[in-house]
């Protein structure tokens, strides 16, 4: 019998985090927020990225029409912040994220991070998926939208 082995490697998912995120179903709402915010692109992009993603459950316990107000363009800026508040570069598992303190989001502020009970939390959001790999990233889920501070 002959075995017939590849030196390539295929990725977990040859979707990017931008595709994963719409291909789950859990994310509508956030592919909503990239668009508005003009980052669909540079999330397709080389990367590599980690998202940690509110999931539609999440943007529900808004306040209602908070999405709607951001999503106006006068508000893209504020926006942007949101979304990069929630994007850190590189490919970060959950296992890593657990061992920091604070991580350096995009919109260059910073969110903490507990680890407790073997759950991580990031600004206070529970990470409810973790590690939905990508082909430019990875993607988590979290249970809560993250409100970057006002600059």
């Amino acid at each position: 019998m002959t075995t017939v082995t590849s030196s390539t490697t295929t990725p977990v998912n040859s979707k990017n985090v931008v595709d994963t995120a719409a291909a789950n179903g859990s994310f509508k709402t956030f592919g909503k927020a990239l668009e508005h915010a003009g980052l669909r692109d540079t999330l397709r992009g080389l990367g590599p990225f980690t998202v940690f993603a509110p999931t539609d459950a999440a943007f529900d316990k808004l306040p209602g029409g908070t999405m709607d107000n951001l999503f106006k363009p006068e508000n893209k800026e504020e926006l942007v912040s949101l979304v990069n508040y929630h994007v850190v570069t590189g490919r970060k598992l959950v296992a890593d994220v657990g061992k920091w303190e604070n991580a350096r989001m995009a919109n260059g502020q910073s969110a903490p991070i507990v680890f407790a009970n073997q759950k991580v939390s990031i600004g206070g959001a529970m990470i409810s998926s973790a590690d939905i790999e990508s082909s430019n990233g990875v993607l988590h889920g979290i249970d809560k939208v993250n409100i970057p501070t006002r600059q």
